[in-house]
């Protein structure tokens, strides 16, 4: 009863897509003069709320082991831990469309909800857009992927989840990518809304603004989860392998960061109209070929779910529907909007231009690398590509936009002379030459790890410079989110770049009691031992590590064997310090009765991951600020209007 429930609520769900995409586009066509336009925000409003029972049932079904559900059976098993149990319920190809459809329809609510500041007309276009997205998941959903199929016969037991998937960082990784990624659903819905009534002004940057910074915060912390994820949990000691499925984050985040700062143009200087709307198209539409690359079968990964080709091609046609008609409307319209106030080159305007065609031409480059080898496997020549080319080609345009980033925020809006600003530069510039000598002296390190030392030097001052002669306290919040994201960015870069110029890496095979050394760091395997969990047995290691002498620290990593579904996994331990991390993995016995070890010393690493929590909290500081502002400015305007009353009423 609990997925039949489920199912009614989707298909109810669906029917009111289908009437918020017609109620909408009739009003678009009769000026929002119909008796149906007052259904679409109630629709909208109650998708919202059906969709979030559907999801909600799906979850109940996962926690009380539902075997006679054929998703439950597939991915679920009676002994797995709770709090597994129900992230199954999205780690799986059918619930996590299911989770991306119900965070949409939840955006979608709360639009029809709280925006009022947009022409009504121009909401109403908005919302038949996002029904129109919507509708076509839902038709996924029921048509090829139903979450709440029954079997004819219940399973005696389920199937279990992969064992990769059953660790709390995955649990909660899927949920915050797919806030993001339907984030940017929401900013192509605003987009279309705008080109069909022409209505691309300030007012929609800033309606269309704090749905972009949230989707990018989100977008943000769900990379940051998956890299450590992926670094502690795999036990390749790597954290960014540029895999596929990573590639298909990366690109809407890359698109979304160029989107955000076009936006920001255009909500406080009436500039980039034309760039804002193909940005918000070009942003979802890396998310759908993301989906499509994890979805369709194509990609081998632990993240992509579906391996069945009809599945892959509903997705194509979506997209081919959703970014073909989108870029056709866009065309057709793109003469009818003018580009808004003109600016110089040497303005704050010029150097977020620059850095945005510096992130669309990294976001190509990503793009054509991910979709290369599929496109040549199709005609039987298998080609690798990875960090041999997106690094170095990556670099052509990062570091450019590395290097303007450090002086943008220092430049007026409009106009400026970049001879205002030269002291500052000189410093950016001293500083970064210096720690090219001094790392250069130092160490034997390869020219993209010493790029990356000094840039991130570099970077890190000049986000700080913008704060210099102001009375902090009186700074706008807006203002410190844009100082916290870069010094964010200059922070995770300076742990790239040590991680790759100064990791040591050791494979040793060592008798019970043996010592070995990696960096500053003497080992000693002191056992290996059986141990079990819940639904896993495993070979546990006790290593004493001292750090330069020093007191010795125990950790124990794991080799787990799962039986449903039989797998192997490697738990790696860590040892963090403020200048590194030490990282340890237990292999196999030899017939000599030595067991591998590998170990790593990784100085700095963590910046990578501390940099990211900082880019995603100076994000959430400028969400904050722009809607305290927001909300301000719509409180002030009341207030005059409320008085314009008074007068006229008096007079």
């Amino acid at each position: 009863m609990i997925a039949e429930l489920g199912l009614a609520a989707l298909w109810l769900a669906a029917a009111l897509a289908a009437l918020q995409l017609v109620a909408g586009f009739l009003a678009a066509r009769a000026d929002g003069e119909t008796e149906l336009a007052a259904l679409i925000r109630p629709a909208a409003v109650v998708q919202g709320a059906l969709a979030a029972v559907a999801f909600a049932m799906l979850i109940w079904l996962f926690a009380i082991t539902d075997l006679s559900v054929k998703l439950v059976a597939a991915n679920s098993h009676s002994m797995k831990p709770l709090v597994f149990k129900i992230a199954g319920a999205w780690g799986n190809h059918e619930g996590s469309m299911l989770l991306w459809v119900t965070v949409m329809a939840l955006a979608g609510a709360l639009i029809a909800l709280v925006e009022r500041r947009l022409p009504e007309r121009t909401m109403q276009a908005t919302l038949a857009a996002q029904g129109v997205v919507s509708l076509g998941f839902y038709a996924f959903l029921l048509f090829s992927s139903n979450p709440f199929e029954r079997l004819p016969i219940p399973a005696a037991e389920g199937q279990g989840l992969n064992p990769l998937l059953q660790d709390l960082g995955l649990a909660f990784h899927p949920p915050t990518l797919y806030l993001g990624y339907v984030g940017l659903s929401v900013a192509f819905s605003f987009a279309v809304g705008a080109l069909i009534t022409r209505q691309v002004t300030s007012e929609f940057a800033r309606a269309m603004r704090p749905w972009v910074l949230g989707a990018w915060v989100f977008l943000t912390i769900g990379i940051t989860a998956g890299s450590y994820w992926a670094y502690y949990e795999l036990g390749w000691g790597g954290w960014w392998f540029w895999d596929p499925v990573e590639n298909a984050s990366l690109m809407p985040w890359l698109a979304a960061t160029a989107l955000l700062h076009s936006a920001s143009v255009l909500a406080s200087r009436d500039a980039l109209r034309t760039w804002t709307i193909m940005l918000g198209v070009v942003a979802f539409s890396m998310s759908m070929v993301g989906t499509f690359l994890v979805r369709s079968g194509i990609l081998t990964s632990v993240h992509a779910f579906a391996v069945d080709p009809e599945r892959g091609s509903f997705i194509l046609a979506l997209l081919a529907l959703y970014i073909g008609g989108a870029l056709l409307l866009f065309a057709l319209r793109a003469s009818t909007i003018s580009e808004g106030e003109r600016f110089t080159v040497a303005s704050r305007e010029g150097a977020l231009v620059f850095n945005n065609v510096m992130l669309s031409a990294i976001l190509a480059i990503v793009l054509l690398g991910t979709l290369y080898p599929l496109v040549t496997e199709a005609f039987d020549v298998r080609v690798s590509v990875g960090p041999p080319y997106f690094n170095p080609v990556g670099a052509i345009f990062a570091v450019p936009m590395l290097v303007v980033m450090t002086v943008g925020p220092l430049l007026r809006w409009r106009q400026d002379r970049l001879e205002r600003v030269r002291n500052e530069v000189a410093l950016v510039a001293a500083l970064m030459l210096a720690a090219l000598v001094l790392f250069s002296l130092l160490a034997s390190v390869s020219l993209l790890p010493l790029l990356g030392l000094a840039l991130g030097i570099g970077v890190g001052v000049a986000s700080i410079l913008p704060l210099r002669g102001r009375k902090l306290t009186r700074v706008p919040l807006a203002t410190w989110g844009m100082v916290v994201a870069h010094f964010g960015i200059a922070v995770a870069l300076l742990g790239m770049a040590s991680e790759s110029a100064f990791s040591t890496e050791r494979l040793a095979a060592v008798q019970v009691g043996e010592a070995t050394t990696v960096g500053p760091w003497a080992i000693t395997l002191e056992g290996v031992e059986p141990v079990a969990g819940p639904n896993w047995t495993a070979l546990e290691g006790r290593i004493a590590a001292r750090y330069d002498g020093g007191e010795p620290t125990v950790i124990d990593p794991q080799a787990r064997s799962f039986w449903a579904p039989p797998q192997q996994t490697t738990e790696s331990a860590l040892i963090t310090r403020w200048n590194g991390q030490l990282y340890a993995v237990v292999g196999d016995q030899a017939t000599d009765g030595r067991w591998q070890l590998r170990l790593w010393w990784k100085p700095f690493v963590t910046l990578i991951w501390y940099g990211g929590l900082l880019v995603a909290l100076g994000g959430v500081l400028a969400l904050v600020g722009r809607v305290l502002s927001d909300l301000k400015r719509r409180h002030v305007v009341k207030r005059m209007a409320e008085r314009r009353k008074e007068q006229e009423a008096l007079s």
